[in-house]
Parts: structure tokens; C-alpha cells; sequence
């Protein structure tokens, strides 16, 4: 049985995020890249592979990848048929290739896929992304595509900006009709841009109207429950429920791990692609693992 990473504040980690590319297909207006900074390589596939060994035989359960646009890697199924047994492998994709590679994906092991679809309105989608209103088409077919091909369940994910929240109702119907979680996701407006949308007046909607509320162990996640439709509302900002729950790891797709979303100042460079000396810097990793909204954790502290 594998040994488990507990980090210094009682949190497991039992997911992975690699990020495989910084490239991007497309501009949103939003990106914050994963919190990456610009990266002087790609991360390379044996590195890809060691990683995700060793972070099995760590206690990892769940590995998802992401970019950039991941689907830009050539060698993305070659990779995803690489990983080790037993591990649950997704992909969070833009979906304008997806259609066309759904079958491969799902035929090396990949298991699901969440795919960000801003808008259901060709205009409003071409404004968020910088794309052709028509690449919006190709997100929709993608997503056909994987229900097609089993990659399920799909998430839809969404962030919340101005330019789309008066379209919640319409994405939760469309997800109803299509099978599809729908993911509202709080902007992490790092560069002070001032496009978030109203995610609080959304969830006030969501709870009057919900037949239903469960509230997932990672990052304290709710899920809302609406006649056959499932809402989930991902909030990290400022929120130290999120923080308390965090279950992740993640690698830039320069090779680095990041052992926090939001900073960039205690990262651990890989550089090798030998398992056990991975297994060694995860350790590490986890070790520097603190919550970045920490004030549930000060207040506690300063109680005993």
C-alpha cells in the first residue's frame, strides 16, 4: 500500500495538476496561466512519466492535465498511455481540438475531461477568448465527441466574469440537457482587471433555488442540485475553507513543483527523471505546503 504526503497542516495530498505546455491556442482575457511564470522549456515526456510514478507510489490518487492547451502536445495520448494503474487521469482542455482527438484520448486511458466553455453566445465567446466566433463550434463538437467516447463525466467549466453571468440559467440548462456538470469558477483576478462577475449573488440564486446541497471534501466545494442539474462553485479567493482543504500538488510545465496555486516563491525544481529522486523533491514539496489564506489556521493557533 502506498505511504501518504500529510502536510504540516493535517492536509493530505491525493491529486496532481502537471501542466504540459505554456502555449495557449487561444487569449483570454482572464488567464492567469496557472499561476506560471513565462518557462524557458517544455516539460519532457520521461519527466512527464517519473513524475506521475512517483507521485503514485506516494499516495496520489487523481492526476490532471493541464496547460496552456494541452492538447497542443503531439505526444498527449503517447503520455496519457504512460500512466501508472490505478490512477485516475482527466484533462482540463478549451476543447477547439477535441473533436478530433477524443477517440485517441480515450484510447490510451484517459478517464474524463473538463472543458472551459466561457459562453454559449458566439459573440460573448469570441470577446473572452480573442478567438473566431465559429471556434465556439468546435468546443461544442469536442464535447459531443468525448460523451461519445466515454470520457465522462464532463465538466463544463465557466468563470464567473461580467461579460457572462447573466447566462448562468442558460448553461445550467444546457448542461441538464446535455449530461454535463457545470463548474462556476470565482475569477482569480491577479492582474487587477475588475471583470469578475457577481459569483456571490449567483450562489444566493443557486441555494434559494437548489433542490439539493453537498458539499465535496476538496477545497470544501459546494455542489448545488437543481431538477437533474449539478452546479458546482469553486471559490477560492479569500477563502480559507478552500485553503483548508486543498489536496494538490501541482508542476508547471517548465518541470517545477508548485506547491501552491498563488505563489510562485516556493517552488522546487525537478531536473531529473529518476523516480525515487522525484519521490524525494515531492516529499519536499509537501513539506513547504501552507495555506495561502491562513487566517482560520492564525485564529486557532492564537485560541490555544
Amino acid at each position: 500500500m502506498p505511504m501518504t504526503m500529510v502536510d504540516s497542516f493535517g492536509r493530505m495530498v491525493t491529486g496532481l495538476r502537471i501542466a504540459l505546455t505554456h502555449r495557449c491556442n487561444l487569449k483570454c482575457i482572464y488567464c492567469h496561466h496557472e499561476g506560471e511564470l513565462e518557462p524557458e522549456r517544455e516539460i519532457p515526456a520521461e519527466m512527464v512519466a517519473s513524475i506521475a510514478k512517483a507521485a503514485a507510489d506516494l499516495g496520489v490518487r487523481s492526476l490532471k492535465f493541464t496547460g496552456g492547451e494541452p492538447l497542443l502536445r503531439k505526444d498527449l495520448a503517447d503520455l496519457i498511455s504512460q500512466m501508472p494503474d490505478g490512477l485516475e487521469v482527466s484533462l482540463t482542455t478549451n476543447g477547439i481540438l477535441l473533436a478530433r482527438q477524443a477517440h485517441d484520448l480515450a484510447d490510451a486511458g484517459l478517464d474524463r475531461v473538463n472543458v472551459s466553455l466561457d459562453s454559449l453566445r458566439p459573440e460573448t465567446y469570441s470577446a473572452i477568448t480573442g478567438c473566431k466566433e465559429g471556434d465556439m463550434q468546435k468546443v461544442l463538437a469536442g464535447i459531443k465527441a468525448s460523451n461519445d467516447e466515454g470520457l465522462a463525466p464532463i465538466k463544463m467549466n465557466v468563470v464567473v466574469l461580467k461579460k457572462n453571468e447573466a447566462e448562468v440559467p442558460e448553461m445550467i440548462e444546457f448542461c441538464r440537457q446535455k449530461g454535463l456538470i457545470l463548474q462556476l469558477i470565482e475569477l482569480l483576478d491577479l492582474k487587477g482587471l475588475g471583470i469578475s462577475g457577481d459569483i456571490d449573488g449567483i450562489e444566493r440564486k443557486l441555494q434559494a433555488m437548489a433542490d439539493s446541497v453537498k458539499t465535496r471534501e476538496m477545497h470544501r466545494r459546494k455542489k448545488y442540485f437543481l431538477d437533474g442539474a449539478e452546479v458546482e462553485v469553486v471559490r477560492p479567493m479569500d477563502n480559507t475553507e478552500f485553503c483548508a482543504n486543498c489536496t494538490r500538488l501541482r508542476v508547471t510545465s517548465d518541470g517545477k513543483i508548485k506547491p501552491c496555486l498563488l505563489r510562485n516563491d516556493n517552488l522546487i525544481e525537478i531536473a531529473t527523471c529518476d523516480c525515487e529522486k522525484i519521490k524525494d523533491l515531492l516529499l519536499a514539496a509537501n513539506a513547504r505546503r501552507e495555506p495561502y489564506f491562513t487566517a482560520k489556521f492564525d485564529s486557532s493557533r492564537n485560541q490555544s
